[in-house]
């Protein structure tokens, strides 16, 4: 094996997994233990940082480095990255909508053939529904996420949705992205409770506040931010316990639905009690409504209504055809 070609699948055993003892190495290039040894002075030579360790449990890591190892993917993670490359120009990143394009430009060029073939087939078959939110810039997602790596609270300015704008300091625990906008799961240290932020309304201030020890919220930090941001948008809300396997209310309930608890009941609502008994009809399951009363009212208002609109014969030849 050439020694170009060796030392990029040097490189690849190292994305793959981290560390690497030298007679693993060796056996998987089919080489000599000093082969190994003299191709990781090589990558070392060309700005690469391998770290190696002595003894019984010694090996090889490749390090951060001054260069960026080549991206080696297989056929099915390069199609991946390019269909991801394509969705993001259309997230809530400020931004992304050009640098995404220009990253999967480089990538669709390095493609071979077989695999430009099957990604372009993907691009013109699907439409993207793009979002018109508003959007967060990348650096306010880095900071936040740092701080949540380093466990340092966050100081920032909060623009809340009427406009008025309050000095905020928090414990960070998650971003939450809902597909349409950027949230940030926190403990409002003043507030002495959970809160949901939408990211591009924060305005960081520096530098963060001090460390803290981890908490974590009674449930879920997707589902703690959906049961919030839900709320709030819903005018009426709703419980109903929906009788169905659970495999199929996940493939039926878009996150926007609301909350479903593993005893199959799900916190939902709408803009309106007609909306909302729409939408739970829709769903084509049996459900039955715990709260609140009139959406009970409602339905069996439009129970009646139906029956009539399927004319006077309807109720009796249902009957004999369920016989």
């Amino acid at each position: 094996m050439e020694t170009s070609v060796r030392l990029l699948r040097l490189l690849s055993l190292f994305q793959a997994r981290p560390d690497w003892t030298g007679a693993e190495l060796a056996d998987r290039l089919s080489v000599t233990t000093r082969t190994v040894r003299n191709d990781i002075e090589r990558l070392r030579a060309l700005g690469y940082e391998v770290r190696s360790t002595s003894g019984t449990a010694g090996g090889y890591r490749l390090g951060p480095g001054t260069a960026l190892p080549p991206l080696l993917l297989d056929d099915e993670e390069a199609v991946a990255v390019a269909v991801s490359l394509h969705a993001a120009a259309n997230g809530g990143v400020t931004g992304i909508e050009e640098t995404a394009p220009r990253a999967l430009a480089k990538l669709h060029r390095m493609l071979p053939p077989r695999l430009r073939h099957r990604f372009e087939a993907l691009r013109t078959a699907t439409v993207a529904v793009t979002g018109r939110g508003p959007t967060v810039a990348p650096g306010t997602l880095t900071a936040i996420a740092a701080a949540i790596r380093d466990r340092e609270q966050v100081r920032f300015d909060y623009r809340d949705h009427d406009g008025t704008t309050s000095a905020r300091t928090a414990e960070p625990h998650r971003l939450v992205h809902t597909g349409r906008r950027w949230y940030l799961l926190a403990w409002d240290t003043a507030r002495g409770d959970w809160r949901t932020f939408r990211a591009d309304r924060v305005r960081l201030r520096t530098p963060n506040g001090p460390r803290f020890a981890p908490r974590h919220p009674p449930e879920g930090a997707a589902e703690h931010v959906l049961r919030g941001v839900a709320s709030r948008a819903w005018a009426h809300r709703a419980r109903v316990r929906l009788h169905a396997p659970p495999e199929r209310l996940a493939a039926l309930l878009p996150p926007a639905a609301g909350v479903l608890g593993e005893d199959g009941v799900l916190e939902t609502g709408g803009p309106s009690l007609p909306d909302l008994a729409g939408f739970l009809l829709s769903l084509d399951v049996p459900f039955t409504v715990l709260d609140p009363p009139e959406l009970r009212d409602l339905l069996l208002t439009l129970a009646d209504r139906c029956t009539a609109a399927a004319g006077p014969g309807a109720p009796a030849a249902r009957r004999a055809k369920s016989r």
